[in-house]
């Protein structure tokens, strides 16, 4: 799953928005708390769903090829 959300507008990398790509973990962790979970290479993101923009569907890492020989 592809994530793209909004950043705070103090955040230090000056960009306006950012993604998250993973495994989308829990919806709304804690019943109620308005937050997404996208589970990635580096660790879970906690997103808050107002911050949300865009979310697709992404086919998830062809499985890895042996080393070639020689």
């Amino acid at each position: 799953m592809s994530v793209r959300y909004a950043l705070p507008a103090d955040d230090a990398s000056g960009l306006p928005l950012t993604d998250a790509l993973g495994e989308l973990v829990d919806p709304d962790p804690g019943g109620g708390a308005g937050t997404v979970t996208v589970r990635t290479r580096r660790g879970d993101v906690l997103i808050p769903a107002a911050a949300v923009r865009a979310a697709r569907v992404v086919p998830p890492d062809p499985p890895r090829r042996r080393p070639r020989g020689g």
